[in-house]
């Protein structure tokens, strides 16, 4: 079976295609300046990146080109689209009702539709994507995987706010969480490394890059996440500021007069390691000033580190303990420093690193020193899979 995995942005489309008998990824790409002029990005296994401009007005175009190559006699995987079986479509917000992966519906796009104030960014765009591509491929079941749904397991005494309880009633205002798929896939994947059942694990996922999250997973279950009511809760990221008092925004718009568009750009787009250092939003490029002696490059470091830190230390004390701890995405996948940094801050829960193991980039390995009570692994992350997996459940069932 082939599922083709659908992630689409406000002017942008970013796909796979998942033969789901062995994994393969047959073919990838993007296509992006979508509304603008149109370039796609292709990659077919074991070949070059290809580039090309191509018109693309609309995720119509887009969907079409995505198809066009896919089919091609160069450049093509597949014979026809009815090599594929289903279209699964990565979408950022389900709110409350929408907890697990669906077939697309008029019933299910309603649904997204009510729920776009949670996500005013990405969910208008996960709905043109899916229309655009119902369109193109409209023979092919689509279905929607959702970033929140594996967070749904808080307890209300992590979900909730301290806020008057009719803003969650009237507003749905609580804390949801975000990067769901790949805390599922790397919890799930630490339990197969650990030989033992998800069941009784304590684990604590580190999905950390531009955007970052930690969560504490319990029994498979999340019981607690540091994003928030949006992604911009939790670690100081790339160009968002993470965790404050939020009483620092209502003085912020007193002192600079902005209204609440120029306040949101700030705070996702400003703010974070690029706001503290001036530099730059990759922690590559802090990590080559900060060696320099560039002091606010290492300022900024020191607190992404510390941030970890702190979470990770209160998810073990919220769980009672902790079996595993997990590093995934860009910066948890290669940042070999980082990695040695944060777990020398916590053999006081039994973790060490061994300097020679951790010394990778990218791959799955237990790193742990010997005899350490906390495993230490890197699990690089594999979202499209999970989505191309919950697809081919509902393909299957159909």
């Amino acid at each position: 079976m082939k599922i083709l995995v659908i992630n689409a942005g406000s002017s942008s489309l970013k796909f796979q295609l998942i033969n789901m008998d062995d994994g393969d990824v047959l073919a990838k790409g993007l296509c992006e300046r979508i509304g603008i002029d149109g370039r796609l990005k292709y990659t077919k296994k074991g070949c070059e990146q290809i580039v090309v401009d191509i018109p693309m007005p609309t995720h119509g175009e887009a969907c079409r080109a995505t198809t066009d190559y896919l089919v091609s006699a160069e450049h093509g995987v597949v014979s026809s689209m009815d090599e594929i079986s289903a279209v699964g479509h990565r979408i950022v917000h389900g709110g409350e009702k929408l907890t697990k992966a669906l077939l697309v519906t008029d019933e299910v796009k309603a649904e997204l539709e009510k729920v776009i104030p949670l996500a005013p960014l990405h969910n208008p765009a996960h709905l043109i994507g899916i229309n655009a591509c119902q369109e193109v491929m409209p023979n092919i079941p689509h279905v929607v995987v959702f970033d929140t749904a594996f967070h749904q397991t808080m307890p209300e005494k992590a979900y909730l706010y301290a806020l008057p309880y009719k803003y969650y009633t009237d507003y749905a205002i609580r804390r949801y969480g975000f990067h769901g798929t790949s805390h599922r896939y790397v919890s799930a994947r630490a339990a197969e490394m650990l030989g033992k059942p998800i069941e009784e694990l304590k684990i604590i996922t580190c999905h950390l890059g531009n955007g970052s999250s930690i969560s504490a997973v319990q029994g498979g279950k999340v019981i607690d996440t540091s994003m928030g009511f949006t992604p911009l809760a939790g670690l100081p990221m790339g160009s968002r500021t993470g965790d404050m008092d939020p009483a620092v925004l209502p003085f912020i718009i007193e002192k600079e007069g902005l209204n609440a568009t120029e306040l949101n750009d700030l705070m996702n787009k400003q703010s974070g390691v690029l706001g503290i250092s001036g530099v730059s939003s990759d922690f590559r490029d802090l990590e080559v000033e900060a060696k320099k002696g560039h002091h606010l490059s290492q300022v900024a470091l020191d607190m992404f580190e510390y941030s970890v830190l702190k979470f990770i230390g209160a998810y073990a004390a919220a769980m009672n303990g902790v079996d595993a701890i997990v590093f995934t995405a860009g910066v948890g996948e290669n940042n070999i420093g980082l990695r040695e940094r944060v777990i020398g801050g916590l053999s006081y829960l039994g973790a060490a690193i061994d300097p020679v193991k951790n010394d990778v980039r990218g791959v799955e390995r237990d790193v742990s020193a010997d005899g350490a009570k906390v495993r230490t692994l890197i699990v690089p992350t594999n979202e499209e899979l999970v989505i191309a997996q919950d697809t081919m459940k509902i393909a299957q069932s159909l």
